[in-house]
């Protein structure tokens, strides 16, 4: 009531009206200052965004001019580059040119010099030699091939008389003669297989050959493998193969007479030839018997070989690892394939005790307690194989180089083991003894199989045999003793 009538009082209803006014124009004021901040704020943002704008675009014009200022230094660096290869290149070319001309025009004077040297008549002390080849002594080669050197020392170094030596030369001539070059003057046929000869006479080091013949000693490793490669492929069809069939009775008549067998064809033995440890299948190469004797630890490759009633290699398997028993070894040969065939129908080969009975190998009685007529018949088979033995003494006590371990590689190994076959066996043939010096003791295990008899028909053979051997007054009496 009382407010209402302050309102309509004349005074207070200006002096409300005047504070109303006053208000208004405050909110219109503080209005306007918002709008007024708000447009300088938007403004600064707007000023803020063209300034971030134009450091954009400076930003991108200086990566751009950098980026183009980087590839024209790298286009000029590998112009660069290339520049310096062409001349390094055209300097190689100079340089190569300059030592061509350089050898054409030594070979010119040398040449030169030796047709003046020869025009003129003067004698000259040797071959001529090039001055980058290394000048190595061989006056003991030339001593033992000169025509006066004695029958006697070559064959003492050669393990052959020069006869012999001259045919092996004459039947490999074709094979490892090399032509001359430019270069140097090639070895000659009689130097290459003295070489090859003597180191598998020897069994010494390659340094000590390429002293003797005056060689380096990558040349006579590689004539020494080269000669024997041509003895396997030229000589050892000729020298060492199956006999023919008029050639297996004159054999059957000569064994029989050695042993009153009858129908025996050769005489069987597998010997070991010591190595170095292999890197892979070490312990298949391992030898445990020889280890045992020796007490030093073997390994070793098997060579079985059948010769005939002279001491002559017929057959040979070679490079089966040094832990196989001497059946084993038969098994996984030619001459076990050849058998099987039939091709050895008939006929009989005698081996040892490491041998099975088959129906064509003989071989002993191993049980304990024989018969005498078991004994009498080991007595001859043992004969016969004392054949073989004899065989394999002469080739390791002929061939130095299969009594101690050897440099050769172990897949070149079989390649030089059949050359010393074939060259035992040319030396047997032409009746080339063996120096009693050189005599070798062979000691070889012979392990009895586990299964010594294959067939009933051959254990009935080999009875027969033996029964006649002692009542036909064939078998001998030592083993009474």
């Amino acid at each position: 009531m009382i407010q209402n009538k302050l309102l309509h009082h004349p005074k207070r209803r200006k002096t409300a009206t005047t504070i109303s006014a006053a208000a208004d124009q405050m909110k219109t004021k503080g209005l306007s200052d918002i709008i007024t901040s708000l447009i300088l704020f938007d403004d600064q943002e707007k000023h803020e965004f063209d300034e971030l704008h134009e450091e954009k675009l400076q930003f991108e014009q200086n990566h751009t001019k950098k980026r183009r200022a980087m590839a024209d230094f790298y286009s000029d660096l590998h112009s660069s580059h290339e520049d310096s290869n062409q001349i390094e290149a055209a300097r190689h070319r100079k340089a190569k040119a300059a030592t061509i001309s350089a050898a054409a025009l030594a070979c010119a004077a040398a040449e030169q010099q030796q047709h003046d040297a020869s025009t003129e008549k003067a004698t000259a002390p040797g071959p001529q030699r090039r001055l980058w080849v290394k000048n190595r002594s061989k006056d003991w080669w030339d001593q033992c091939s000169s025509p006066d050197f004695p029958d006697s020392e070559f064959k003492k170094a050669f393990r052959m008389g020069k006869k012999t030596f001259d045919l092996i030369c004459s039947e490999l001539s074709s094979v490892v003669a090399k032509e001359n070059t430019m270069l140097r003057d090639a070895v000659p046929v009689r130097q290459r297989v003295a070489v090859c000869i003597w180191r598998l006479a020897t069994g010494e080091p390659l340094r000590l050959v390429s002293k003797k013949f005056g060689l380096g000693i990558s040349t006579c490793h590689k004539l020494v493998l080269e000669v024997c490669s041509a003895i396997r492929n030229v000589l050892m069809p000729k020298y060492l193969r199956w006999p023919e069939e008029s050639d297996l009775v004159k054999m059957k008549h000569e064994f029989e007479s050695i042993s009153a067998i009858p129908n025996v064809v050769g005489a069987m033995y597998t010997t070991h030839i010591p190595i170095i440890a292999p890197k892979i299948s070490v312990a298949a190469y391992f030898n445990r018997r020889h280890t045992e004797r020796n007490q030093k630890t073997s390994y070793s490759i098997t060579v079985q070989g059948v010769v005939d009633h002279r001491g002559v290699f017929s057959d040979v398997c070679i490079g089966y690892p040094g832990s196989m028993a001497d059946d084993q070894v038969l098994e996984k040969s030619t001459l076990f394939q050849r058998a099987n065939a039939g091709f050895y129908q008939g006929s009989w080969i005698m081996g040892g005790a490491g041998y099975p009975l088959t129906d064509w190998v003989l071989a002993p009685y191993t049980q304990q307690n024989l018969t005498w007529t078991q004994h009498a018949f080991n007595e001859k088979i043992g004969e016969v194989s004392g054949v073989a033995r004899g065989a394999f003494a002469r080739l390791k006590g002929r061939w130095g180089c299969l009594q101690k371990r050897t440099e050769v590689k172990l897949q070149d190994l079989p390649v030089v083991l059949g050359a010393c076959c074939v060259l035992h066996n040319i030396c047997e043939m032409r009746g080339e003894s063996l120096d009693p010096e050189l005599e070798f003791e062979l000691v070889d295990d012979e392990m009895v199989p586990e299964i010594g008899i294959r067939s009933a028909a051959a254990m009935k053979a080999r009875d027969a045999i033996a029964h006649n051997l002692l009542h036909h007054n064939h078998a001998g009496t030592s083993f009474l003793s």
